[in-house]
């Protein structure tokens, strides 16, 4: 299989994903050789993971708009790109967990509803139809990024305490109402076939 630019970057994206779990880990949990190679930049070691999120994320738009353009849309694209995007949010949402810095029952909730959709995207492909995604969907992966970098970030003083609390919110309503438009919208998926 000849891999196109588009393909390249959602897999690059999830490449990114190793360095930046190690980074959050590494840190938080403070394994003696992690120590050891970035002693001297301990204090940055969040900024480095923002840094790789961000690029990962900018991959995500990125590679899509190329497909489209381009007309470079395969099959593995449609397969991977969606499973790049869960990878990347899932390993940052439970690793702010790890590091204490987001209750997991939100974390939980965010994750069921990837389930959930995984599963509704699943049967619709058994019988022939797709499913596009929707607007509230893009506006829950915008919101639940620019949490993610809030809380990487975790600067300490009031406006971004509150700012981050804030898209914590922002990010768990628009998951909630994104599955509720997209169970509505598709239940019909559901029904028995003939």
């Amino acid at each position: 299989m000849k891999m196109n630019l588009p393909n390249k970057l959602t897999i690059f994206r999830v490449i990114l994903i190793i360095p930046f779990v190690i980074l959050l880990l590494g840190s938080v949990n403070r394994w003696a050789w992690f120590m050891v190679i970035f002693h001297g930049i301990m204090e940055y070691i969040d900024y480095i993971a923002v840094a790789i999120f961000i690029i990962a994320s900018l991959t995500d738009m990125l590679d899509g708009k190329i497909a489209r353009k381009y007309n470079l849309v395969t099959n593995f694209g449609k397969f991977m790109d969606p499973l790049a995007d869960k990878l990347l949010v899932c390993s940052a949402l439970i690793c702010l967990v790890e590091m204490g810095r987001l209750p997991a029952w939100i974390v939980i909730i965010i994750i069921a509803r990837e389930f959930i959709i995984s599963g509704f995207r699943l049967v619709a492909s058994d019988n022939g139809i797709v499913i596009a995604a929707s607007y509230w969907g893009k506006f829950k992966t915008v919101s639940q990024m620019i949490m993610v970098i809030l809380l990487l970030l975790n600067i300490q003083n009031t406006f971004f305490k509150v700012l981050g609390s804030v898209f914590v919110w922002i990010a768990l309503i628009l998951t909630v109402v994104s599955l509720m438009d997209y169970v509505m919208k598709n239940i019909s998926v559901l029904k028995e076939q003939k």
